[in-house]
């Protein structure tokens, strides 16, 4: 290997010796394989680095007016060792140093020295001068006296290549906008916009793996965002489930076909924003906001699904409006759907019944939906109740996808089925809002979804976390 230096480029730097910390530097190669020795890690913070002068890279030419380029390993250790509380170095960039850098490095140095009274280190290995070391000390720098020398400790660094906080991030499997998912890669996108990259993973395994541990890191710390948020909101305000999610765009020609939006129940209401609410000031600024129990949500099968994504669900909304979104994992779509349930489960609970205004036979009514006693029709002039029965009456009921809604009753003594139309001006929030009674209802027969239910209102905030993925640090760190 041919590595080639020039005079003009020499600096002459002189760094002094921490007591803890040393020299902030790492030396590699020697002579006797005919390599130069090359600095090949410099401490974060410690002298070497703090100089500005010094590179992973630079050759050592000359220590304290040594001459030193045909030097062995070891003798330009022992050299260092000796220099005393400060040391001048003269160093040079070697341009092939790079590919001989690459060579694996032995952390876990297994290089037995021939005589432990004399022991050599490995020029293959990073001789560490950042060791925790004092002149004074007389030990002989070798791999295998590292972890037993009392007077030398291997201090490991992490480099940090960027700091992503985890607070509201988000996971992105998918090309932006579309739905094409990388192979075995992901990023991480702060909520301040900062970046992770593409992060590419070995096998689908590791990168599952890793997006799982992610996501449950961003869940945990959302739950306790929650928790904090929820102190300032009365009961019937609480918030239930936040999170992001991408939104499948409805108009088809633009080139966008996905854009991430960020989903929060809360109270009554569901709510749509193009980035977290942090303020209270923000949760009046939402795109849309709709009453949860008067909105329909589908966890969409293999079947079902639009285009490439998985993981998707559609909510109609009052309006007869379908929006279609998509999280990364399944643990997420089941943490949304849980979430969705118990925000219409304790809604219904908390009103207990909701009218709406209808016609009836040309006549103004009230349809009243009461969790208790069921379906009650009155006259909207004089409040007389007209007909009522009993949720388990109700045998069947069609609509015509604009205003009407047939139900078909059975009569509880004649047992003969009984037909009422009705004519509403918001026809998909009444088939939603009974749709949401009857599943509340039938929830109450189930003793465990009634028991995780109580326990809910009694924290409301602490949404079920994916079973898969442990907890963890609320940042996520690249590191080298």
């Amino acid at each position: 290997m041919d590595f080639r230096t020039s005079s003009e480029e020499e600096r002459t730097v002189t760094i002094r010796r921490q007591t803890i910390g040393g020299f902030g530097l790492s030396i590699k190669g020697g002579a006797e394989h005919n390599i130069p020795v090359v600095i090949s890690k410099i401490s974060k913070e410690q002298k070497a680095e703090l100089s500005g002068l010094l590179f992973i890279g630079d050759g050592i030419l000359q220590i304290n007016g040594i001459n030193v380029r045909n030097y062995r390993h070891e003798e330009v250790v022992q050299v260092l060792r000796n220099a005393g509380e400060e040391v001048t170095l003269t160093v040079s960039f070697l341009k092939k140093t790079p590919a001989f850098l690459k060579l694996p490095l032995c952390e876990d140095c297994t290089c037995v020295p021939s005589d432990q009274s004399s022991g050599t280190s490995s020029p293959l290995c990073d001789s560490g001068l950042h060791l925790n070391y004092h002149p004074n000390n007389t030990d002989t720098l070798s791999c295998s006296s590292w972890p037993t020398s009392p007077g030398l400790r291997w201090e490991k660094r992490w480099v940090d290549l960027r700091l992503i906080p985890l607070l509201h991030s988000r996971l992105s499997q998918y090309i932006p906008g579309t739905d094409i998912c990388r192979q075995n890669a992901f990023q991480v996108i702060a909520v301040d916009g900062v970046c992770s990259g593409v992060i590419q993973c070995l096998t689908s395994e590791d990168c599952l793996d890793w997006l799982q541990a992610i996501a449950a890191n961003i869940s945990n710390l959302t739950k306790h965002n929650i928790k904090k948020i929820n102190r300032n909101f009365p009961v019937n305000q609480q918030i239930i489930y936040m999170g992001w999610v991408d939104e499948r765009e409805q108009d088809s020609l633009q080139d966008r076909m996905y854009t991430p939006k960020f989903l929060a129940l809360r109270g009554s209401s569901l709510f749509k924003f193009s980035a977290p609410p942090v303020t209270t000031w923000d949760w009046t600024r939402a795109e849309k906001s709709f009453t949860v129990y008067e909105i329909m949500c589908k966890i969409l099968k293999d079947s079902d699904l639009l285009d490439q994504r998985k993981n998707c669900f559609s909510l109609q909304t009052e309006s007869g409006e379908d929006m279609f979104f998509s999280v990364e994992l399944e643990c997420e779509l089941t943490l949304w759907e849980k979430a969705f349930q118990t925000a219409t489960f304790l809604e219904v609970e908390r009103i207990q019944c909701k009218t709406y205004a209808c016609i009836m036979e040309s006549h103004l009514m009230g349809l009243t939906i009461d969790f208790s006693m069921g379906f009650i029709c009155f006259d909207a002039a004089s409040k007389a109740v007209l007909w009522r029965y009993k949720f388990s009456q109700l045998k069947g009921s069609s609509d015509d996808g604009k205003s009407k809604i047939k139900f078909l009753f059975q009569n509880q003594d004649t047992k003969l089925i009984e037909a009422k139309e009705l004519e509403f001006s918001n026809l998909f929030a009444v088939l939603h809002c009974i749709h949401s009674f009857f599943a509340a209802k039938v929830a109450c027969l189930d003793p465990l979804y009634v028991g995780s239910q109580g326990a809910a209102a009694a924290a409301v905030a602490s949404a079920p976390a994916p079973a898969t993925c442990a907890a963890g640090t609320g940042k996520i760190k690249y590191s080298t």
